[in-house]
């Protein structure tokens, strides 16, 4: 079966103007050059000192850039981006797309613009806009079990301006492009890349039962080891220090193991 949901928590921003390619490549994880219409790529907005402030997927559209992005976080991002325009030719505004994910497939008869996920092969497809709507037959809940059983995080699962892209995976789910030259927090993120700093990383864990609480300790025995972001029954990403992987781990007194 094919599942459909509309993201209700994600929301569009556009940027058009003659600059918008050079306007968003200086400050983005991924490189935005030579995007095609109704190619996706997926990136990061970071503070200078590298932390993660936004994480994007960079759609191409005829004549503009759409960014999706946390629909709580959209107008923060709309000011944000106002503040590095300076003397750019960029029109800044929310847009009103919808945003579509589908899964294993694109959904049957569904109109043009769907693209695969650019995080992981196989994770689903993705669209946006209002032509040709699909009807939804899953929920938010049903998307993240999807992701959360092939590890891959989302806004949820992120602590803005505190988290480091790597630790978020970023660089493992086609966020970061190490060689597009400067983008806002490039130097930390390279650094850390480059010299193996990367000490906490996103893990999906099992137990059993329902979920525990964003930021529940996951304990290695009397050691803290992470917390937990988000989860499903059976299921969670937790934030894990990864030199306190092996052993006993336990979350609310409940057994969890760590998983690929």
């Amino acid at each position: 079966m094919t599942n459909c949901v509309r993201l209700h928590d994600r929301a569009v921003v556009e940027v058009s103007g003659d600059d918008r390619v050079t306007f968003l490549q200086g400050l983005v994880s991924q490189s935005v050059e030579g995007l095609a219409d109704d190619e996706a790529r997926y990136g990061a907005l970071l503070t200078p000192q590298g932390r993660i402030l936004f994480d994007l997927f960079i759609v191409g559209r005829p004549g503009a850039i759409w960014l999706d992005v946390a629909r709580a976080r959209r107008e923060e991002l709309v000011a944000r981006l106002k503040i590095y325009r300076l003397r750019a030719r960029v029109e800044i505004t929310p847009g009103e797309a919808e945003v579509w994910a589908s899964w294993p497939t694109a959904p049957a008869g569904a109109g043009p613009g769907w693209v695969p996920d650019p995080r992981r092969e196989g994770l689903a497809w993705r669209a946006w806009g209002p032509a040709s709507p699909p009807v939804p037959n899953s929920g938010a809940e049903e998307w993240r079990r999807r992701r959360l059983e092939l590890g891959i995080g989302d806004a949820e699962d992120f602590d803005f301006d505190r988290d480091y892209p790597v630790e978020l995976n970023l660089d493992l789910v086609a966020g970061i492009d190490f060689s597009k030259g400067c983008f806002v927090g490039q130097e930390t993120t390279s650094r850390m890349k480059r010299r193996g700093q990367v000490k906490t990383r996103l893990v999906p864990i099992r137990f059993e039962g329902p979920p525990p609480p964003r930021g529940a300790e996951v304990l290695n025995g009397a050691l803290r080891a992470g917390e937990v972001r988000s989860g499903v029954e059976g299921l969670a990403l937790a934030l894990l220090r990864l030199d306190r992987l092996e052993g006993d781990l336990t979350v609310d007194g409940r057994p969890v193991h760590p998983h690929s």
